[in-house]
């Protein structure tokens, strides 16, 4: 079969099932925020079944030694490759956790210390301010609220991280019928309030009587 036009470089010498793999994560990689060469380093790391060094890795997707290098470096920085030495092999090779569980939560380890702290703490920075006009504090009233949501959130995933990885996926397993008991619970809290509220004028009216 010969590759398609969007293809890795060098991807026929890769199974057409990894190569599609490969290919996709390059282009997803892009739309996460990452170098299109470091999402394909990535995704030949993660699908093969020994650990691969640098110049193998430059062989099969044909980029540069330098270019493998920097993405390699990159991928240490996220923690989503580990560095090991083969006996009798002075070179580095390079493996992805075997866990899925454990790559994801890396993964949102990483993204909450790069873009979700930072949020954080400057929202945190804004409350302590005392607002001088209107407009600030309403603006302040809505950096709270959004302050609030990352905060509940961050608090749920410590939760979630901390359990077991086969008590995690129950967890998940459970959110459809989550999902129904809190929706019932919506559906009974709002009718008790409509109830409540419509009680109000009819006891008013009598004591008016």
């Amino acid at each position: 079969m010969a590759p398609s036009s969007d293809s890795p470089p060098g991807s026929a010498q890769l199974p057409p099932l990894n190569r599609q793999f490969v290919a996709h994560f390059g282009e997803m990689g892009s739309r996460w925020g990452i170098n299109r060469t470091v999402g394909q380093i990535y995704a030949l790391i993660f699908l093969s079944e020994r650990p691969v060094n640098a110049d193998e890795i430059a062989e099969l997707l044909e980029f540069s030694r330098s270019n493998v290098s920097m993405g390699l470096k990159e991928l240490q920085a996220w923690r989503l490759v580990r560095m090991r030495h083969l006996p009798g092999d002075r070179r580095e090779y390079f493996e992805a956790p075997q866990d899925v569980w454990e790559i994801f939560r890396v993964l949102v380890e990483e993204r909450r210390r790069r873009e979700i702290e930072p949020t954080l703490s400057m929202l945190r920075s804004a409350l302590l301010e005392t607002p001088t006009s209107a407009e600030e504090r309403h603006a302040q009233q809505r950096m709270r609220e959004m302050h609030d949501l990352i905060d509940r959130l961050l608090k749920w995933l410590d939760d979630v991280q901390r359990l077991a990885p086969e008590t995690a996926l129950q967890l998940m397993g459970m959110g459809a019928a989550v999902t129904r008991v809190l929706g019932l619970k919506d559906r009974l809290t709002g009718a008790s309030s409509a109830a409540s509220t419509a009680k109000k004028p009819a006891a008013k009216a009598r004591r008016k009587g």
